[in-house]
């Protein structure tokens, strides 16, 4: 009797009223069927992981059902990749006990002390898909599912014990962007293991249950739209569970509710010009899988996505074709992290997947022949099979301008040799965290060289301040300041850390007159110490460039530019020259005259600071010449009378500064200009000002390329110029 009363009551548990997944526990798994939504009949916890084997297989990215016959395809695109998942795999498990510990401090298994930005990659559990990959690597050993099981395990119990890392500002265990990892990669896991015996039903019902806690932690602490890029990531684990398991009751509210906040993000967070609001080539590609794992599911589930999905998810691909450099890398900006002190950032892979979803050609002429090994396991059979003919087409972008983001690209073409320059003038308002003391820096690529460079980070390396901050940037600088001011490390010690403090910048003016391009910007960085601060940035013709920086203050200072690379001081200090492998070269060239030039260096990595010394106002007018071979330098022993077509003509003022005409047909770019003869007429300046002078047949134009007003006189009267404006005199 009390058996049959038992069995009457279990099978009453399956039918009762749908509840919604707690988030304060992990549900057993004779739990689970009572969370089911209402019109599904599933009697036996059997026959509910047999249902999700079938919905995992018409839900998740691939069918797992295909599993050794992608693994085998798999070996042999990325026959490389044994070795690095065994390393990442040894790793892991000569570090962790499966049983884990999650709460520091503890120990690794060599008795040093765990830090917190190796517990923050433990709760990613990045090494732990490595893992997973070595039990077919191994002939599929059990060890290596049994210890995925028990590093899970663990941390379900250290879940209900409440003995887990709850670290403010982005370490704790359950912070967004950690579960969400944790989530993207526990699924991958899932699905892999979801064929072999030694998974058994209820280690698979487990697993979703844990993931189920995880999805409604997630809900329950990402209720309100929160900046940056650690909610984004969280969300995108939210939206992903609730496709694949959305056979539970509120999972529907879970998903509507991770595309809305999902949406908001994209609206606030990708800027009108297609640029991820963090300014970075690193995170603008993290967000573009964020957003990818999200529509590649819903697509496959024939769920809604607003259209805006798409529009937006393009730009963000179509916004690495425009920032690209001619040999298809790209600059780096800011925290970029993926390969510390490179020069340059790989976008091959993102624009590969970009090309898999969308069939764009531009995105084409940046593809490799696969994808990352990594994307490999989130696309389909048909979607990877379009790799095999791809179609490319080479980008026609020239200069072009991120308004919003504040970054301006003055590009020659596409061709390998062709010249780059890009100037950095923005500051995110909401989270500036991950930008570096860079404001109106510039980096610059020529003959298949980056002349100019910018270098990535990685946060946990002691000199990561050194390497955010302005004497590792191509910046203008006062005696002792940076830029970045007010460094703070976050409280997890993982070794990120972020300025306070850094200058706004004001962009005056950006355009081109008769193939000479212009951009004029200033920042209040040096306000504190009472010295206003301008840079202007000259392209002529793509040919070479004129940097002017412009200082003016009430009292004496030291006034600075840094220029990254390696460089011989040529007729020092006026003359910097770097040559490349190639037989490539660059010269920087100071046309007003300096003190001194200082080298210093770390990493590998050498600049120079060029100095002025003892003045309250000064400019340094820098001429910027990349060369393809050595007889087509600037000859250092001749004084610069012609460069590239443009006649040179110096007047000279008795004192450091002089005026400088750079003079090709009847246009001309004129510094520090006093007066102008034009006919028998004479234009006079109330202050030496720099300027575009266009004679075109009996018509004069004046645009004024400086960050204040100029005023002409000219036949008697007092003509005003504004900052970026253009006047025809004559």
């Amino acid at each position: 009797m009390k058996i049959y009363i038992l069995i009457i009551c279990a099978v009453i548990s399956f039918h009762v009223t749908a509840q919604e997944i707690p988030h304060s526990k992990v549900l057993s798994n004779n739990e689970l069927i009572s969370h089911l939504k209402k019109d599904l009949k599933v009697n036996s916890k059997e026959a509910l992981a047999q249902y999700f084997r079938e919905k995992f297989q018409e839900r998740y990215f691939y069918d797992w059902n295909n599993f050794d016959g992608r693994f085998e395809e798999y070996q042999q695109l990325y026959s490389n990749k044994e070795t690095s998942h065994a390393t990442a795999a040894k790793d892991h498990r000569t570090k962790f006990k499966g049983e884990a510990q999650w709460k520091l401090p503890f120990n690794y298994l060599n008795g040093d002390p765990v830090n917190a930005y190796a517990l923050r990659h433990l709760a990613r559990q990045h090494k732990m898909v490595d893992i997973a990959f070595q039990y077919f690597y191994k002939n599929k050993e059990g060890q290596y599912l049994s210890y995925f099981l028990d590093q899970r395990n663990s941390l379900n119990k250290a879940f209900s014990n409440n003995d887990y890392e709850k670290i403010e500002d982005g370490n704790g265990v359950y912070e967004a962007f950690r579960s969400g990892y944790r989530v993207l990669n526990w699924l991958q896991i899932h699905t892999m293991f979801l064929g072999e015996k030694l998974y058994t039903d209820e280690d698979q019902l487990k697993t979703i249950a844990t993931l189920l806690q995880h999805g409604a932690h997630l809900y329950d602490r990402n209720k309100e739209f929160k900046s940056g890029n650690h909610q984004t990531r969280g969300l995108s684990a939210l939206a992903m569970i609730s496709i694949l398991l959305r056979d539970f009751e509120g999972t529907d509210n879970w998903y509507n509710h991770a595309m809305k906040l999902l949406g908001e993000h994209m609206d606030k967070e990708i800027n009108e010009d297609g640029f991820q609001f963090e300014r970075t080539v690193h995170y603008h590609i993290s967000d573009i899988g964020n957003y990818f794992y999200v529509y590649q599911l819903a697509k496959k589930s024939s769920l809604k996505v607003d259209k805006d999905w798409e529009v937006k998810l393009h730009s963000l691909f179509e916004t690495l074709v425009k920032i690209a450099y001619p040999d298809k890398s790209a600059p780096v900006f800011s925290d970029d992290t993926d390969i510390p002190w490179a020069e340059k950032n790989d976008i091959s892979n993102a624009l590969t997947l970009g090309y898999v979803l969308f069939q764009d050609p531009l995105f084409g002429y940046f593809s490799n022949t696969k994808v990352k090994a990594k994307m490999y396991w989130y696309l389909d059979a048909k979607q990877l099979e379009s790799l095999n003919n791809i179609i490319a087409k080479k980008p026609s972008y020239k200069s072009l301008s991120f308004p919003q983001t504040g970054y301006y690209f003055m590009r020659e073409g596409w061709s390998k040799k062709d010249k780059m320059l890009v100037v950095s003038a923005g500051l995110d308002e909401k989270k500036p965290d991950h930008q570096h003391g860079d404001i109106l820096g510039v980096q610059a690529m020529a003959n298949e060289r980056v002349i100019l460079p910018n270098y990535q980070v990685r946060y946990y390396l002691k000199d990561l301040e050194l390497f955010k901050n302005s004497f590792t940037k191509n910046v203008a600088l006062v005696d002792d300041e940076l830029q970045g001011k007010s460094y703070t490390s976050n409280k997890g010690g993982s070794g990120f850390g972020k300025f306070k403090k850094l200058p706004v910048p004001t962009v005056i003016s950006w355009g081109k007159d008769f193939g000479v391009e212009y951009f004029v910007g200033s920042h209040n960085g040096f306000e504190n110490i009472d010295v206003k601060y301008s840079r202007q940035v000259i392209n002529f013709e793509n040919k070479f460039w004129l940097i002017k920086d412009n200082f003016s203050s009430e009292t004496v200072h030291n006034y600075k530019q840094v220029w990254q690379g390696h460089y011989t001081l040529e007729n020092t200090p006026d003359l910097l020259r770097a040559t490349f492998d190639n037989g490539s070269g660059f010269d920087i060239v100071q046309l007003n005259a300096v003190d001194e030039i200082e080298k210093n260096g770390a990493r590998g990595k050498e600049w120079c600071i060029v100095s002025k010394k003892n003045n309250s106002t000064f400019n340094f007018l820098t001429l910027l010449f990349p060369y393809p071979v050595f007889d087509k330098r600037i000859n250092e022993e001749e004084e610069i009378l012609s460069i590239m077509g443009w006649d040179v003509d110096k007047n000279s003022s008795g004192s450091y500064l002089d005026s400088y005409a750079f003079n090709k047909d009847n246009f001309t770019v004129g510094f520090r200009m006093s007066q102008l003869n034009i006919g028998e007429d004479i234009l006079e300046f109330e202050v030496p000002s720099d300027v575009f002078v266009t004679v075109d047949n009996n018509d004069v134009w004046i645009r004024n390329i400086q960050s204040t007003d100029i005023y002409l006189i000219f036949k008697g009267g007092k003509i005003k110029i504004e900052a970026g404006k253009k006047e025809k005199i004559k």
